[in-house]
């Protein structure tokens, strides 16, 4: 939806006028046809890869403005939009459009001995809003999830990506138009004022029915703290890869490589790696060494220094750090057990990993480590929507309501019960 600005717009009333056209709106989307949802989807991926010209020249603006601010190399990565990050939103775009309608599954049936006949149906959650920060992507991955659930969403990105999330929303927007289903179906606060993100903390006086903040560990404590409204979300991603004694020693090396190095800004990227003492001898150097040369700067306990003198001091507030930076912390550990031990104290719960060939020793740690994702042997970069077969993610959740880990269009599901009868009165 659009808002009509000006230097004396009221944030709050224009906010609650979004909200009220974003409920409205969710009404005729969350009985809208599969297939009108599907043309309102494809639409707009063909419309984004036409105007990325549009959307670069945006996206060059807003690293223009946070490069003169001074943003992190990190930071700017995930603001960064380029042709082939442009084409991964719009084909992400097209797989949800592909997926299979969630909306109006019979989730369970059963008969009581009265002859009622009771079904389980998924419906949409409602409205949604999304508060977001640095990547632009998240405007259309959320935008065409809420959709094609049947939900309507608010969408608030940050002020560092406030031009680039304008340009896909509009080809979104456009999408819709070609599908005729209401703009307002997938909203965005036109707003870089804080303000915007005070309303809807608060729910846009009702309108929202569930929150999702992507963003760091500030935005995620505010908006778990202020909200007043069921929020999914994760507050850091402290993510660790265990390498035990059994495991192979090249397959170690490339999913510890890759989990902390592919991208280091990720909320998959590991941040701890624990070594089983007895893999010591045979595994610490390899890992170590590898690590290095891929440009990680590692800081270790005292048995990893011992090996390798060069490496920096871990405080015990590394083990609590997400670094989302080519910086890994690495421990020790006598075995399994403590591995798990080190996981529950210092940990996530987001996503954690064993590397081993044992099948008993990976059963254990897939059981008993308490995460929203558990892996073994592979990546942690594999904590993502779109790897998961969901097309792509409105964020990664690590409470134990309703929805964990990624968040797809199932998840942004909930359901209601259908009873029928045929004259059925109660005793």
């Amino acid at each position: 939806m659009s808002v009509a600005l000006s230097a004396e717009t009221d944030v709050r009333a224009a906010m609650r006028e979004i909200g009220v056209a974003a409920r409205a709106a969710a009404r005729v989307v969350a009985n809208a046809p599969s297939e009108q949802k599907t043309r309102a989807l494809t639409a707009a991926a063909r419309i984004l890869r036409e105007h990325t010209p549009d959307i670069l020249a945006a996206n060059a603006r807003d690293l223009a403005e946070g490069g003169a601010r001074g943003l992190s190399a990190s930071f700017l990565d995930r603001l960064t939009l380029n042709e082939a990050r442009i084409e991964a939103i719009a084909k992400a775009v097209e797989d949800i459009a592909a997926l299979p309608d969630p909306v109006g599954r019979v989730l369970a049936s059963f008969e009581r001995p009265n002859g009622l006949t009771i079904e389980r149906v998924a419906t949409p959650l409602g409205v949604v809003g999304v508060i977001y920060e640095s990547r632009p992507n998240v405007t259309a991955d959320a935008g065409a999830l809420c959709l094609k659930s049947g939900n309507a969403v608010v969408l608030r990105g940050g002020s560092d990506s406030f031009h680039s999330s304008a340009a896909i929303h509009a080809c979104l927007v456009a999408g819709l138009g070609e599908a005729g289903l209401p703009e307002a179906a997938i909203s965005r606060a036109p707003f870089a004022a804080r303000e915007a993100v005070g309303e809807m903390l608060a729910g846009l006086d009702g309108a929202l029915d569930v929150i999702v903040p992507r963003g760091g560990k500030s935005l995620v404590e505010r908006v778990q703290r202020e909200a007043r409204v069921p929020v999914f979300a994760h507050l850091e991603g402290i993510v660790h890869i265990y390498v035990d004694e059994t495991a192979d020693l090249d397959k170690a090396v490339r999913i510890v490589v890759n989990s902390k190095m592919r991208r280091t800004g990720i909320c998959g990227a590991a941040e701890t790696l624990l070594i089983a003492r007895a893999a010591v001898p045979r595994f610490a150097r390899p890992l170590l060494d590898a690590l290095t040369a891929a440009g990680c700067a590692l800081r270790g306990d005292d048995e990893i220094r011992a090996l390798r003198p060069d490496v920096a001091p871990a405080t015990e507030e590394d083990w609590r750090t997400e670094y989302l930076d080519a910086i890994l912390s690495v421990r020790v550990v006598a075995g399994l057990d403590e591995a798990i031990a080190h996981i529950e104290n210092f940990g996530s719960h987001h996503t954690d990993c064993i590397v081993t060939q044992d099948k008993a020793a990976a059963e254990r740690f897939l059981c008993e480590v308490d995460s929203a994702i558990v892996l073994h042997n592979a990546s942690t970069q594999f904590a993502d929507g779109g790897e998961f077969g969901f097309g792509a993610e409105i964020g990664i959740a690590t409470g134990r309501m309703h929805a964990r880990g990624p968040v797809g269009v199932e998840q942004l599901c909930t359901f209601k019960y259908r009873v029928r009868g045929e004259g059925q009165i109660r005793a």
